[in-house]
């Protein structure tokens, strides 16, 4: 599957060259270097990626070695608060609603999962980190 769109272009493309080139050898080498203009394209997007991902490190590097409680908090806050509502769905509202005591809305378990897998996929990062030494 295709989501770039780019394999159509290139799917085009060959139909074209097959009819520019009679010559089957001439056709090919047409298509392979087709072939390495779009892995260049998909490489030189890798790079990028990789270029923001490491921007994004050095941003919380300066995060998290900053004076302000404000600046360096947000993220363990944000912990706390996915564990305040977990606890609260699976422990505090059944317990309430169990002996009688009310009934008490429940919370969006879909937002709250996705802020759960965020935070567990970034905290298995820094545990891998960790392991291998960074700082």
């Amino acid at each position: 599957m295709d989501l770039t769109g780019f394999g159509s272009i290139f799917d085009f493309g060959s139909k074209v060259i097959d009819k520019l080139f009679p010559d089957p050898e001439k056709a090919n080498a047409a298509k392979l270097e087709m072939i390495k203009l779009q892995q260049a394209g998909e490489f030189k997007q890798i790079e990028s990626a990789l270029e923001m991902a490491k921007g994004q490190m050095e941003i919380n590097k300066i995060e998290a070695s900053a004076p302000d409680f404000f600046t360096r908090g947000w993220r363990p806050s944000v912990g706390w608060i996915c564990s305040s509502g977990l606890l609260y769905q699976f422990l505090i509202r059944p317990l309430i609603i169990g002996f009688n005591l009310g009934n008490f809305p429940d919370l969006d378990m879909g937002t709250l999962m996705t802020l759960l897998m965020g935070l567990l996929g970034l905290g298995a990062y820094r545990t891998v980190e960790k392991i291998k030494g960074a700082a």
